[in-house]
């Protein structure tokens, strides 16, 4: 499932972020990447060894945990540390599939990669070029959303991001490990959970809202691991 989360930062919210990423400085993005995906890789990191990695990967993790969308459709158990990433001058990234195992670099503890999280941190008009692009059983996606919202899909999907042509696009990345292993199953609670959503806010809780949710709670007990 490939949803869009508006609003997981405010505007004010990303003009701190910028600016600390920007006094923080940039390293090459290939410090992080496999041989496999030195290949492909052209872009700048914010380097989790920098002094202000920690609290700013945080400020993004806390917003993304608070986004009632974003709890509903990935189920978080493991939230890995946001990343940082900026895309200049030609940067880009080809086409490739997340690694399935993260270690996360807080506790040692390898955490599956269900959940794969872009948090947009330039606007769509800052920059040419730079789309994510994102392949699925239901086509190709591109996606490129005003600062401050966020795009998630399975980490098996297939994703490019496009060169960019001018500007920077600078943007958060993350992996979660969810509650519920299989992606068609996340997809079917978020459909049940934003129905009961809706009908409670059309008619209450009556008898009917109530069994739903019922269901929606048995159904989570029985595919949560």
């Amino acid at each position: 499932m490939l949803l869009h989360i508006p609003e997981v930062l405010s505007k004010a919210e990303v003009q701190t972020l910028r600016k600390a990423l920007d006094e923080a400085g940039w390293v090459s993005g290939l410090a992080t990447a496999g041989p496999q995906a030195a290949q492909a890789k052209d872009n700048e990191q914010l380097s989790p060894d920098s002094p202000a990695f920690a609290a700013l990967s945080e400020r993004v993790s806390a917003a993304l945990q608070r986004h009632p969308l974003f709890v509903s459709a990935v189920l978080p158990r493991h939230v890995l540390p946001p990343m940082f990433n900026r895309y200049q001058g030609g940067g880009q990234y080809g086409n490739h599939i997340d690694n399935a195992l993260q270690t996360d670099r807080r506790s040692g503890q390898v955490v599956r990669t269900d959940v794969s999280t872009t948090v947009f941190l330039s606007e769509p008009d800052e920059y040419e070029g730079g789309e994510l692009i994102v392949e699925d059983s239901y086509g190709t996606h591109e996606v490129k959303l005003a600062a401050g919202d966020a795009i998630v899909y399975p980490s098996t999907s297939l994703h490019r991001v496009e060169p960019v042509r001018s500007g920077a696009r600078v943007a958060s990345f993350l992996w979660t490990q969810s509650l519920v292993r299989d992606a068609w199953r996340r997809a079917m609670l978020f459909e049940l959970d934003m129905t009961i959503v809706k009908l409670r806010g059309r008619i209450g809780d009556n008898a009917e809202v109530t069994a739903l949710t019922g269901h929606y709670h048995k159904l989570l007990q029985q595919w949560a691991e």
